[in-house]
C-alpha cells in the first residue's frame, strides 16, 4: 500500500481568519437581535411562551434543514462568493423584522433570517479550515468565537437601542450585514485563489485518504449529534428564556435582563475561545467529556440560587458547555475526512434544529408550568455527557486508506 501524500503544511492566515471571525460576529450579532426582541415582541403582538418558541423553531429549523444540504453542495462544487448571499438574507430579513405588521409575516422574517444562517456557516467554516495551517481546533474557535461575541453583543444593542425606540430600530442594523457582505466577498476571493493554488499543487500527487472503520464512524457520529442535544436544549433555556426567569423570579427590570443576557453570552463566547486550542493540545474527546458533563454541578444548584449567584452559575455553564462545540466539530469533520462542508453543516444545522425545537418545547412547558420548573428539569441533561465515554479514540484507532 502506497504511503498517503499530504499537502505541505501552510501557514496559518491570520487575516483570513480575523475577517471570517469578524463576519461572523456581523452575521450573529443581527441574528441575535431577534431573540434580544423577545420582550418586546411578546408585548407588540401579545404573544405567548408557546409562540415565542414557534418564532425560535422557524428560525432555528430553517437554518437546521439547509445547512447540512448546503455543506453537501458546496463539497462537490466549492462556491466561496455564496458567503455574500447568506449575508444578503440577513440583510433582507433584518429590515422585514423591523416593519413586519403581523405575527404570520415575523414568522416569515424569521425564516430569512434562518436562511441566511444556513448558507454562511457551512462554507464560512470550510474557510477557517482552509485557513487553519494545520490548527484546525484553534481555527474553528477563532471563528466560532466571533458568532459568539456577535450573539452576547445582541442583547446589549437591544437594551440600549432597540428597547429604548422600538422595533424600528433595528433597521439601523441591516447596515452591519452590508458591511459583512462586503468584506465576504474579498473572503470569497482568497477562497478561490486558494483553491485553485492547492489544486495545482497537488495535481502531480497521488492523494489518498485516511479513513476511519464505518461502525466507528457511526458510533462517534451518533455519540456527538447526542451530545449536541444535551449542550443545545440547555443553552436555549438560557438564551430564550433567561430574561424571563429573571424578571419573573427576582423581579429585575427589562433592561437588567438584558444586561445579564449579556455578561452569559459573553462567557459562552470565552469559552468556545478556550475548546478548540485546549483540544489541539490535549485531545477533542477529552474537551468534548468534561465540558458537557462537568457543567451537572452547577446545572443542579442554578434553581435554587439567589440573583447574584445565578449570574455567577450562569457565568461557568456558559463557559464550560461551549467550549465542547469547536472540538465536537473538528473531531467530526476527521471522522469523516473530505466532508467539510457537509459536516460542518450537518453540525451547526443540527445545533440550530435542536434549539429551535427545544426552544417551542420548552415555551410549551412553560406555559403550562412555570419558567422555574423548565431550569428544574433541565438542570439534568447534561447527564447525557456520560456518553463521551463511547466516543472512539480517533488519535490511537488503527486507520485504513482508502484512495480519493
Amino acid at each position: 500500500m502506497s504511503t498517503a501524500s499530504v499537502a505541505p503544511r501552510e501557514r496559518t492566515s491570520y487575516g483570513v481568519l480575523g475577517a471570517i471571525s469578524f463576519c461572523h460576529l456581523l452575521n450573529d450579532l443581527t441574528q441575535s437581535l431577534l431573540p434580544a426582541m423577545y420582550p418586546l415582541l411578546k408585548s407588540a403582538f401579545s404573544l405567548s411562551f408557546a409562540q415565542i418558541g414557534l418564532v425560535t423553531l422557524t428560525y432555528q429549523l430553517v437554518a437546521s434543514i439547509l445547512q447540512p444540504v448546503v455543506g453537501l453542495y458546496t463539497d462537490r462544487r466549492p462556491q466561496p462568493y455564496s458567503l455574500s448571499i447568506g449575508m444578503a438574507f440577513t440583510f433582507a430579513g433584518m429590515l422585514m423584522l423591523a416593519y413586519v405588521p403581523t405575527f404570520p409575516l415575523l414568522l416569515f422574517a424569521s425564516a430569512i433570517v434562518g436562511m441566511g444562517s444556513a448558507i454562511f456557516h457551512p462554507e464560512s467554516s470550510r474557510v477557517a479550515r482552509m485557513a487553519s495551517g494545520g490548527r484546525h481546533g484553534f481555527a474553528q474557535s477563532f471563528f466560532q468565537v466571533g458568532g459568539n461575541f456577535g450573539s452576547s453583543l445582541g442583547p446589549l444593542l437591544a437594551a440600549f437601542i432597540v428597547l429604548p425606540r422600538g422595533r424600528g430600530s433595528v433597521a439601523y442594523f441591516s447596515a452591519v450585514a452590508l458591511l459583512g457582505m462586503v468584506v465576504l466577498a474579498s473572503v470569497g476571493r482568497w477562497a478561490s485563489h486558494h483553491r485553485a493554488k492547492r489544486a495545482r499543487k497537488m495535481a502531480h500527487r497521488e492523494v489518498e485518504r485516511v479513513l476511519l472503520p464505518p461502525r466507528v464512524v457511526k458510533i462517534g457520529i451518533a455519540v456527538l449529534i447526542a451530545l449536541i442535544f444535551s449542550k443545545y436544549i440547555y443553552l436555549v433555556s438560557l438564551s430564550s428564556y433567561y430574561t424571563f426567569y429573571l424578571i419573573h423570579h427576582f423581579g429585575v427590570s427589562v433592561r437588567a435582563s438584558q444586561i445579564d443576557l449579556f455578561i452569559f453570552l459573553g462567557a459562552v463566547a470565552a469559552g468556545t475561545m478556550l475548546g478548540g486550542p485546549i483540544g489541539d493540545r490535549v485531545g477533542r474527546k477529552y474537551v468534548i467529556w468534561f465540558s458537557i458533563l462537568g457543567t451537572l454541578p452547577f446545572t443542579l444548584l442554578l434553581p435554587f440560587a439567589n440573583l447574584f449567584w445565578t449570574v455567577i452559575l450562569t457565568v461557568v455553564i456558559g463557559a464550560t458547555l461551549a467550549s465542547a462545540f469547536p472540538a465536537i466539530v473538528v473531531y467530526a469533520q476527521e471522522l469523516m475526512p473530505g466532508n467539510v462542508g457537509m459536516i460542518s453543516g450537518l453540525f451547526f444545522g443540527l445545533a440550530f434544529g435542536v434549539a429551535g425545537v427545544g426552544a417551542a418545547l420548552l415555551g410549551e412547558l412553560a406555559d403550562h408550568t412555570s419558567i422555574e420548573f423548565v431550569y428544574r428539569v433541565c438542570a439534568f441533561l447534561p447527564l447525557l455527557g456520560l456518553l463521551a465515554a463511547f466516543l472512539p479514540d480517533i488519535e490511537r484507532h488503527p486507520p485504513r486508506a482508502a484512495r480519493a
